[in-house]
C-alpha cells in the first residue's frame, strides 16, 4: 500500500551534517526522513525556491526531454529501504505505454517537483524508517536515537524547517 507524501521541509542531520528531506503524508500524521547528497539537496532547493539557473541542471534537462518526447511523469514511487538506503521508481508514460524506471528517491523527488508529479511511499518503507540505524556502526544506541529521531520528526513543525520549510 502507498501513502501520498509532500515535502515538508529540508533540514540537516546534526550528527553527520548531510542534508535530510523530510517527507509527510497529507495528514500530516507521518513524517519520514531521507538523507540525501549535498548536490541532490541543490537541486531540490532549487526547485522549491523557483531559483532560475542561466543554463539547465540534470533534472531539468530531463524535464525538457520528457516535454519534448511527450513523456509523462505518472508518479514517483519511494519503495524499499535496504541495509539504510532508499530506493525509488519513476513512473512513466510515453505513447499509451507505462515504464517503471529505478532511480534514487532524491533525484525522484527533484523530476516530481519539476514536473508536478505526486510522490508516494510504501507503508513497508514508513515502517522500516522508524528503525533506520542514524549512526552507523553504534549499534547499541541505534533503537535509542531511531525512536530519539521519530519522535522528533513525528513532532515538527513547518516553522521548525526555517529557509527550506514547504
Amino acid at each position: 500500500m502507498f501513502r501520498k507524501v509532500k515535502i515538508s521541509g529540508l533540514t540537516v542531520d546534526p550528527f553527520t551534517n548531510t542534508p535530510i528531506i523530510i517527507l509527510k503524508d497529507l495528514e500530516e500524521k507521518t513524517a519520514v526522513p531521507i538523507w540525501i547528497g549535498i548536490l541532490e539537496a541543490s537541486a531540490i532547493v532549487t526547485e522549491l525556491e523557483k531559483i532560475q539557473l542561466p543554463r539547465p541542471m540534470t533534472h531539468d534537462l530531463l524535464k525538457n526531454v520528457f516535454q519534448t518526447l511527450n513523456v509523462d511523469v505518472i508518479k514517483i514511487e519511494i519503495n524499499d529501504l535496504k541495509e539504510s538506503t532508499f530506493y525509488a521508481t519513476l513512473h512513466l508514460q510515453m505513447d499509451g505505454k507505462t515504464y517503471v524506471i529505478d532511480s534514487r528517491p532524491s533525484d525522484a523527488i527533484a523530476i516530481a517537483l519539476r514536473t508536478d508529479s505526486p510522490i508516494y511511499i510504501s507503508d513497508e518503507v514508513i515502517e522500516k524508517s522508524r528503525k533506520i540505524d542514524l549512526k552507523e556502526g553504534d549499534v547499541a544506541k541505534k533503537d535509542k536515537e531511531s525512536e530519539k529521531w521519530a519522535e522528533i520528526l513525528a513532532n515538527l513543525s513547518p516553522e521548525d524547517f526555517g529557509k527550506y520549510k514547504m
